[in-house]
């Protein structure tokens, strides 16, 4: 069986980060395992509290999962702060990691900020330059670019962009209305488009981190960059149009919508 490992934030209301990567990476085939960067307090409506890892435990955390059984894939979501993300980059240049993909999580679906102003420049420097994959939303893509994205010309400048200066490849999403939920993926040197519905779902909680964690375990199994992306894009619509309604804010999706075994019945 392949494996991954998610290195990111939990979420205690189970519909992003940590909660949101494994339930994904169960439902795609591979084993998940995680390191915790960051306890919140959190809901559908907003984050009410972070408590971050010290840098000395999220490394004894990567160095106990890599020691023992060796990530296939490698998902990095929040990471809050400078010292962190220069642990997780230490640690998986050690370890030779492979497949990585970095969702730079920058502010949540209810709008509070979880990056701070200066991890910004050592998520690019540090991190970035290791990863297989990065896949910033409309106003990530804009901070790490430097560029305002109103366009489709705009989003095949600024994935060029941000994919020369970290030298790895970009997936670009374009949900943020700026079309119909396309996506643009840059690698090599070549741009190429997916194409996605929009799906009338308000709840939307955890989507970058579903995205990105249904991508890493597709890459651990051996698919292409281009089919992993795709295989992915496919899974999170069916978790969207499930259609699930939790929670008074921007709820989660139905991660396990394809869950058909024994003992996924429901109850009498």
């Amino acid at each position: 069986m392949k494996t991954a490992l998610t290195i990111a934030g939990s979420d205690c209301s189970g519909g992003a980060g940590i909660q949101a990567d494994i339930k994904t990476m169960t439902m795609n085939g591979v084993y998940a395992m995680s390191a915790i960067t960051a306890l919140t307090a959190q809901n559908t409506t907003g984050v009410r509290a972070i408590q971050e890892s010290t840098p000395d435990f999220l490394k004894q955390q990567i160095d106990a999962v890599f020691e023992d059984i060796y990530p296939d894939a490698v998902k990095i979501g929040m990471v809050s702060s400078s010292e962190l993300i220069c642990v997780i980059a230490d640690r998986l240049r050690h370890y030779d990691a492979r497949n990585i993909v970095v969702d730079p999580v920058m502010v949540a679906t209810s709008g509070s900020s979880l990056l701070k102003t200066d991890a910004v420049m050592t998520m690019t420097e540090k991190l970035l330059p290791v990863a297989a994959l990065v896949t910033p939303n409309i106003p990530e893509a804009e901070v790490l670019s430097g560029m305002t994205i109103h366009t489709k010309d705009d989003m095949l400048a600024a994935a060029r962009k941000i994919g020369e200066s970290c030298s790895c490849a970009v997936l670009l999403k374009g949900g943020h209305s700026i079309n119909d939920a396309n996506d643009l993926l840059y690698t090599d040197g070549k741009l190429i488009w997916f194409e996605g519905k929009r799906i009338d779902n308000p709840n939307t909680h955890g989507t970058g981190c579903t995205l990105s964690s249904a991508i890493a375990a597709n890459l651990a199994k051996g698919f292409s960059l281009a089919d992993s992306v795709q295989r992915a894009k496919d899974y999170i619509s069916g978790a969207l149009a499930a259609m699930l309604n939790l929670g008074a804010g921007s709820g989660p999706m139905n991660h396990a919508f394809d869950l058909t075994g024994e003992f996924a019945k429901e109850g009498k």
